[in-house]
């Protein structure tokens, strides 16, 4: 099992190079001067050949290549060309709450997508499996920014006047506050150190910040806010993941130790749960993994629908301000979650299904 993670790890490390790689190289395709995107088309040549130099954008592409792995390997992603701070700190502010959405989008995707395709299977041709496929077909084919337009209309201004009303923007109504978890405990925290981005990165998160103090006021309306976003979200991944869960499900159950267990006369529930559904998970948590990047990728257009102050709304502006570190910073940062996704996936392949542990 340990090799098996070992090597599994030393497989993704030319992938993250090829990712820094991938990632520098576009940032630099991308038109436009980061000197006249930030400072406006106004400033002259030697205020940007000043702005160029302070920030390490006059020496070759090459050597801005290795100078950025190396501060890679070190921790340092750089500072930010517009806002003039380290782009950890701008990670630590805007990472968690696309992790939040996009936990919460993938817990809904699971929690749906997976029984809806388990009953496709089990009434195959029926209504309801013609139902239920209908459904997923319009999730994979409606676009993002288009539902979440729809749903915040329908919710926020239809529904204005009514208990099903939700917020259509931000992360807390303005009358609250969620007060740092270390802060609430009077815990002292230096400044600039491991422990304050830690800390600082888990009370970014609302939900878990509000579950620690125990403030449920706070927890209500955070949870409330994330609703729409979240379901917005939710909606191609659930589609993808019921109609696999149907196709793998439908597949196994024509294997013959499937009818086997039936014929020892094993009740229904019992062979669908115990035998059929785990032999038929491999596929479903492949494309459960594989919907991580999708999340953050759709992130992008969902946080900016909702006013949501995370990873897309700010590669967004960076990448309209030529902010190359934190364009990058982010982008790397994306890949390595996807990178560690996948690598989780391939270890829960070893406990679905032992033969692979003999591999």
């Amino acid at each position: 099992m340990t090799q098996y993670i070992i090597r599994r790890l030393l497989l993704s490390i030319p992938v993250v190079f090829g990712i820094l790689f991938v990632t520098f190289a576009l940032a630099r395709i991308i038109p436009g001067d980061p000197c006249k995107a930030i400072l406006g088309e106004k400033a002259t040549q030697e205020v940007c050949e000043r702005f160029n130099r302070e920030h390490g954008l006059d020496k070759p592409i090459p050597v801005q290549f290795v100078n950025y792995v190396r501060d890679i390997a070190r921790g340092d992603f750089g500072e930010s060309l517009r806002y003039s701070r380290p782009v950890v700190i701008i990670i630590i502010e805007r990472l968690p709450t696309t992790i939040e959405l996009s936990l919460a989008a993938l817990f809904l995707a699971v929690l749906i997508g997976i029984p809806l395709g388990l009953i496709s299977a089990i009434k195959q041709n029926s209504p309801v499996d013609l139902f239920t496929m209908f459904l997923a077909n319009i999730g994979v084919s409606m676009p993002v920014y288009w539902l979440g337009l729809l749903l915040a209309y329908t919710f926020a201004l239809l529904l204005k006047d009514t208990p099903f009303w939700l917020p259509p923007a931000g992360r807390l109504s303005p009358a609250l506050t969620a007060t740092p978890f270390y802060e609430v405990f009077g815990w002292e925290v230096e400044p600039n150190t491991f422990k304050y981005y830690v800390y600082h990165f888990i009370s970014n998160m609302y939900i878990l910040n509000s579950l620690i103090v125990r403030d449920w006021e706070v927890l209500k309306d955070a949870l409330k806010h994330l609703i729409l976003p979240a379901t917005a979200l939710s909606t191609i991944p659930m589609a993808i993941i019921a109609r696999m869960t149907r196709s793998s499900m439908l597949e196994v159950l024509r294997q013959d130790y499937i009818r086997a267990a039936r014929a020892k006369g094993l009740r229904v529930h019992w062979v669908i749960l115990k035998h059929a559904f785990r032999n038929a998970l491999i596929p479903v948590v492949t494309i459960i993994g594989l919907q991580v990047g999708l999340l953050f990728s759709g992130a992008v257009l969902t946080e900016t629908i909702f006013s949501f102050a995370g990873v897309g709304s700010m590669l967004y502006e960076a990448i309209t301000a030529r902010d190359y570190p934190v364009v990058q910073g982010f982008t790397v940062v994306i890949a390595l979650i996807y990178v560690f996704a996948n690598l989780s996936v391939d270890i829960l392949y070893v406990f679905i299904d032992p033969r692979i542990r003999l591999e």
